[in-house]
């Protein structure tokens, strides 16, 4: 398999972010959630973020100390997908995310790019707790989730998928 890295885009790059968030096959699992701000599209789960929108949402993510925003990219491919990190609560605790494009999926990248996010987090960003959220109806995130070390906390329509600094050292 080619080398998975993570990429942080310029903000000339941000026309990939606008095309996984209008990709309806890359956001179907995002929809129908009700999310209820501008540009979400319920029956698709898409998002829109047209280049008007781009200075400002690159000068709130891109930079910041409580922050990580990078693009999933593999040798010879391209880019994949998206990551992120951000701050959340008191203390050293991190939300993430993760999304492959569609076309992508099935092919291991999410496992390996996992794993490039929480280095990032516990090496580069002091993390204790890095935290995801989703339904259990996700087969392949649950399986990538605990490949890398992730521990289920909590069950119910939304499961909290944990990996604390001992559970990734041990993982390492």
């Amino acid at each position: 398999m080619s080398e998975v890295y993570l990429h942080i885009p310029q903000f000339e790059e941000l026309n990939y972010r606008s095309k996984i968030l209008s990709d309806p096959d890359t956001m179907k699992y995002n929809a129908h959630y009700n999310l209820g701000f501008e540009g979400y599209d319920d029956e698709t789960g898409c998002i829109k973020f047209p280049e008007s929108e781009w200075r400002q949402w690159f000068n709130a993510f891109m930079g910041r100390e409580e922050r990580f925003y990078a693009y999933i990219a593999v040798a010879d491919v391209g880019f994949v997908g998206e990551v992120n990190l951000r701050k959340i609560g008191n203390g050293n605790c991190y939300g993430m995310g993760i999304v492959i494009e569609a076309s992508h999926r099935g092919k291991g990248y999410a496992k390996q790019a996992l794993k490039l996010l929480l280095r990032q987090a516990f090496e580069a960003m002091g993390a204790d707790t890095v935290v995801n959220e989703f339904e259990d109806t996700r087969v392949a995130a649950v399986k990538a989730h605990l490949n890398v070390g992730f521990k289920p906390s909590g069950r119910g329509e939304i499961t909290e998928y944990k990996i604390t600094r001992a559970d990734y050292t041990a993982n390492i």
